[in-house]
């Protein structure tokens, strides 16, 4: 499958790759965005911009989108519910960029449409990829923190115990990275146990996928 993937960064994208081939239980054919986003919210910015790209220039089928959470809301099950939109919710907009970007294009290469995947790492990629490895970071963990007011870890302290420092070189990053995701290659449920709004997202918009080929 001709796949494209845009996030924050070339570390998460490597990452993502393994991820979305674990998924789809299948290798993929990476297929270029057009574009470099360097973190929120220049991934919503340029998202457009990617789409049009692929859906005239390329023969990608389908484009992945991960960002980070930060400190947005957390996607929940309300936000699924028809219609529903949550301005601070992360996946909420970059649904809602999709759609209506995809709405005004007309029929390209063949094929209707991309076909769309949107993930939410809460708070940061670095989380998924520590999964399995520190039990207390999980997205329950980091929501019911922020409800008390004290937050289970920071953002940088996920760095420091994924990559040793919390400023990495790309190639360290991406090395620290991919060593952790290959952990999950196999199986993901731990993935989507600890972490069920945002990769859990990704996971179901990739099944779907497979649905709509079988």
């Amino acid at each position: 499958m001709k796949v494209a993937i845009l996030s924050e960064s070339p570390a998460d994208e490597a990452a993502l790759r393994v991820l979305v081939e674990g998924v789809l239980g299948a290798p993929i054919e990476p297929v270029q965005s057009g574009l470099r986003a360097r973190g929120w919210p220049n991934v919503g910015q340029i998202l457009p911009a990617v789409i049009r790209h692929l859906h005239f220039n390329t023969a990608a089928e389908g484009l992945v989108v991960v960002v980070d959470a930060d400190d947005s809301v957390v996607h929940t099950a309300a936000h699924e519910a028809p219609g529903y939109f949550h301005p601070q919710c992360r996946l909420c907009q970059l649904r809602a960029i999709f759609r209506q970007t995809a709405k005004k294009l007309p029929p390209a290469g063949g094929r209707a449409g991309l076909l769309r995947c949107v993930g939410v790492a809460v708070p940061a990629i670095e989380a998924w990829l520590l999964c399995g490895r520190d039990p207390q970071v999980t997205e329950a963990a980091w929501t019911e923190g922020r409800e008390r007011g004290l937050l289970p870890y920071t953002r940088r302290e996920l760095k420091w115990r994924v990559y040793g420092t919390d400023r990495p070189t790309l190639p360290h990053e991406i090395d620290c990275a991919l060593a952790e995701v290959r952990r999950h290659r196999g199986d993901l449920r731990r993935l989507e146990a600890d972490f069920p709004a945002g990769f859990g997202a990704l996971a179901r918009d990739l099944r779907g996928w497979v649905a709509k080929d079988s």
